[in-house]
């Protein structure tokens, strides 16, 4: 009796179990599934940064051409102000706090509102939106080209291109530069 009931667990117990070919042919499926779904995931998230971009770009330019209207005919960046707080040395500088601070109309910055700082800040959170290609969101600007045709080099190391002559304002990551 012994030896029969041996026997019948030995059969329960080989059969409980998976052999090796079905564990690899369990592995080869799901390896094809993931080589499937992998491509997906990376189109997803280029999907992302181009509507991020998209927005971002969007709401640059809206914020730009708003400045534009209400200070005299004059884009952010075109100069560097006489009035500014400290740290603003460049024009680079000057187009990102006449965005993001308040201003006068001709374009004198300030950190608080009262009569004369009356104008902005036009992007909120005290800071360019960042390039979602590069990560950055600094700006190079270019204060002497009129002609939008000519493709401006420079920009590299930078999020974003502003032409302050014609109101251009594009991404500066290389391979979105046109959007």
């Amino acid at each position: 009796m012994n030896v029969q009931a041996n026997l019948i667990n030995r059969r329960k117990w080989a059969s409980a179990g998976f052999t090796l070919m079905e564990l690899l042919i369990v592995m080869v499926i799901l390896g094809i599934m993931a080589m499937a779904v992998i491509p997906q995931v990376s189109i997803s998230s280029d999907d992302a940064k181009l509507k991020t971009l998209d927005t971002n770009l969007s709401a640059m330019r809206s914020a730009v051409e708003v400045y534009y209207a209400q200070h005299k005919n004059a884009y952010p960046g075109a100069a560097v102000p006489a009035t500014k707080p400290a740290g603003i040395t460049t024009t680079a500088h000057a187009f990102a706090a006449q965005l993001t601070r308040y201003s006068d109309a001709d374009g004198n910055i300030a950190n608080a509102k009262d009569a004369t700082y009356k104008y902005g800040p036009y992007i909120k959170g005290g800071a360019l939106p960042k390039n979602p290609f590069n990560e950055l969101n600094d700006v190079t600007i270019d204060a002497a080209e009129t002609d939008i045709t000519v493709k401006v080099s420079g920009g590299a190391g930078t999020g974003w291109k502003f032409y302050a002559k014609t109101g251009i304002f594009m991404a500066a990551d290389g391979s979105h530069d046109t959007n």
